[in-house]
C-alpha cells in the first residue's frame, strides 16, 4: 500500500499562521523521510485564526523549497473561486520550482455566503457540473500547452519546467464528481472523511464511466485514492483519544456550528468522554468518518477500507490538535504499513 496526506495548517493553540505553516513543513519533510508517495495541502477559507491553509499554491512553494523528492500538491484549489488560466500559471509555476513532483488536485466547494462574496463567487451558477468539467479541461489545456491552433489561447504559454507537467486529479466527496473524473479520464481521490457513505459507490462510478482520456496529461487506466481521516498512537485506547477531536469537530459541523477546538480534553468534554476505539474489523457496510488504532490495527483498518474500493493509496487527513501527537501519529502508521523510508 502506498501512503500520502493532506495537511489543514492547522494553528496551533496559542500560536499564529506562521507557526501552523512550520509545522506544515516539518510534517512534510518527516512524511518524505518515512517514504510517503505525496503530501497535499488544503484550501479552506475564513478561518484563518484556526486553519492556516486558505492558499495551496503560496504554501506549495515554500514546500518546494523546503523537500526534496516527495509529490506536493494541492488537495484540493478550488476551482469555482478561480479562472483556470490563473490556476494554471500558479501550478506551472510550482513545476518550476520543484520540476516533475506536483499534483494539480482540482475541486470545489462554496463556503459561507461572507467567504463567496470576499471572493466573488457567484453561487447561482446555471450548470455547476458543466461548469466544474469546463474549467478543469481549460486547466488541463494550460498546463500541458494542449489547445488546438487557432484556439484564442492557442499563444498562451505559463511557466514550466522541462520535466512532467503538473499530473491532474478530481478531487471530490460525490458520486457526481466520480463519474466527471471518470468520463475526463483523470486519476480520481474521494474524500471519505466528508461523506464515507458514498465511498464505494463513488469509486464504482469513477470505474463505470471511466474513458481513457483525450486530454493531455490524462489517464489510460482508472486511478484512484481514498482519502481517510485517521490517528494511530501505540494503543488503540490512546488513539480513540486522539479521535476525540474529530468527533466532535463533525458533530459541530452537523450542529452547524463553528468547528474550532484547541485539545483533545476540549473534543473529549464536549463528547462526554472518549469514544470507544474502532474495532478491529469493521462491518462490510460500515464506513467510519474517522478511524483510529494501534500500528497493528490502523494498518489492518486501512487494508479493509482499501480492498472494498480496490485502490493501492491512502492518504490520511487528521484532526490532531498537538503537532507531536500528529508527527507520531504519521510515523506510527508508516510503521503498521511498513511503506520504505527514503
Amino acid at each position: 500500500m502506498k501512503l500520502s496526506a493532506v495537511d489543514l495548517s492547522r494553528v496551533p493553540d496559542g500560536g499564529t499562521a506562521s507557526d501552523a505553516y512550520a509545522n506544515t513543513v516539518e510534517t512534510a519533510q518527516q512524511a518524505e523521510r518515512l517514504g510517503f508517495s505525496r503530501f497535499w495541502v488544503a484550501e479552506h477559507h475564513g478561518n484563518g485564526d484556526s486553519l492556516a491553509g486558505t492558499t495551496p499554491e503560496v504554501l506549495l512553494g515554500h514546500l518546494a523549497a523546503e523537500t526534496d523528492a516527495i509529490r506536493i500538491g494541492s488537495g484540493a484549489v478550488l476551482l469555482n473561486h478561480y479562472q483556470p488560466f490563473k490556476v494554471a500559471e500558479q501550478f506551472g509555476a510550482l513545476d518550476a520550482l520543484a520540476p516533475g513532483r506536483v499534483d494539480a488536485g482540482l475541486g470545489r466547494a462554496n463556503g459561507s455566503p461572507a467567504v463567496d462574496r470576499a471572493l466573488g463567487t457567484d453561487r447561482r451558477v446555471t450548470n455547476p457540473d458543466e461548469d466544474h468539467r469546463e474549467k478543469i479541461e481549460a486547466v488541463v489545456s494550460h498546463l500541458y500547452d494542449d489547445y488546438p491552433a487557432g484556439h484564442p489561447y492557442d499563444d498562451l504559454t505559463i511557466p514550466r519546467s522541462d520535466a512532467t507537467p503538473p499530473k491532474p486529479w478530481v478531487l471530490g466527496s460525490s458520486p457526481s464528481s466520480a463519474k466527471l473524473a471518470g468520463e475526463l479520464g483523470l486519476p480520481y481521490c474521494f474524500a471519505a472523511f466528508i461523506r464515507p457513505q458514498f465511498a464505494e459507490r463513488a469509486v464504482e462510478t469513477y470505474r463505470a464511466h471511466f474513458e481513457a482520456s483525450t486530454l493531455a496529461g490524462g489517464a489510460d487506466e482508472p486511478e484512484a485514492m481514498v482519502a481517510l481521516n485517521a490517528v494511530c498512537a501505540p494503543s488503540d485506547e490512546e488513539a480513540a483519544r486522539l479521535r476525540a477531536v474529530a468527533e466532535a469537530t463533525f458533530a459541530r459541523i452537523a450542529r452547524g456550528e463553528t468547528a474550532n477546538l484547541s485539545s483533545v480534553e476540549e473534543a473529549v468534554d464536549e463528547l462526554g468522554g472518549v469514544p470507544d476505539p474502532t474495532p478491529e474489523t469493521l462491518d462490510e457496510d460500515e464506513w467510519p468518518r474517522a478511524i483510529s488504532g494501534s500500528p497493528e490495527t490502523l494498518a489492518g483498518l486501512l487494508d479493509q477500507l482499501a480492498d472494498r474500493l480496490g485502490v493501492e493509496e491512502v492518504m490520511i487527513q487528521h484532526a490532531v490538535t498537538d503537532h507531536e501527537d500528529a508527527l507520531r501519529s504519521h510515523r506510527l502508521i508508516a510503521d503498521g504499513v511498513g511503506i520504505t523510508p527514503r
